[in-house]
C-alpha cells in the first residue's frame, strides 16, 4: 500500500464510523474529490491487501474489519451510533478501536437466547462468557471463502 492507498483507507474507516454503515464510491469521491475509478482501483488494491473486503457483485465494501457492512448478529452500540460487527471478536473490536463504552446484541450460537454484553472501561461485563476461533485469522484470510470482488 502507498500513501494514497492508505489515505482512501483512512476516510473510508472514518466515514464508516461517522456513518454508523459503510460509504459508498459516490461518497467518498464526494468527500476526498478522487474519481470513481480512482476509488474503485484504490478499494482493489486495499481488498487485495486484505485492508477491506469488497462485494463480489457491487464491487462495494463489504468489510472494513472489525465493521460489516451486512447485517449480522452482533449489533454494537456506542458513542451515540450502531453498527454490526463481522464476528464477536470484531463486534468488541469495534469499541476498541473507538476508545469508547458500547453494548453488544447477539445471540449464543449453541442455544440461541439472546445475548447482551457491556464493554465498560475497556473491559467486558460478562467474563463467563467465551468464544473459541478454530481457525487462526492467518489462515482464514489466505483461504476465505467469500467469492473474490471484481
Amino acid at each position: 500500500m502507498d500513501s494514497q492507498d492508505i489515505d482512501l483507507r483512512n476516510i473510508t474507516y472514518q466515514l464508516f464510523t461517522e456513518f454508523g454503515r459503510a460509504p459508498s464510491a459516490t461518497e467518498i469521491v464526494q468527500a476526498t474529490g478522487l474519481s470513481t475509478d480512482a476509488v474503485r482501483s484504490g478499494w482493489r488494491r486495499l481488498h487485495e491487501a486484505h485492508a477491506l473486503v469488497l462485494d463480489a457483485t457491487t464491487a462495494e465494501i463489504r468489510m472494513a474489519n472489525p465493521f460489516s457492512a451486512v447485517p449480522t448478529r452482533y449489533r454494537v452500540a456506542a458513542a451515540g451510533k450502531s453498527w454490526y460487527g463481522n464476528c464477536a471478536w470484531d463486534a468488541i473490536g469495534i469499541c476498541a478501536a473507538l476508545h469508547c463504552d458500547g453494548r453488544i446484541d447477539t445471540i449464543c450460537p449453541d442455544c440461541h437466547e439472546p445475548l447482551t454484553l457491556n464493554v465498560r472501561s475497556r473491559q467486558v461485563d460478562r467474563p463467563e462468557l467465551q468464544f473459541h476461533c478454530l481457525v487462526s485469522a492467518a489462515h482464514w484470510w489466505m483461504t476465505s471463502s467469500l467469492p473474490e470482488a471484481r
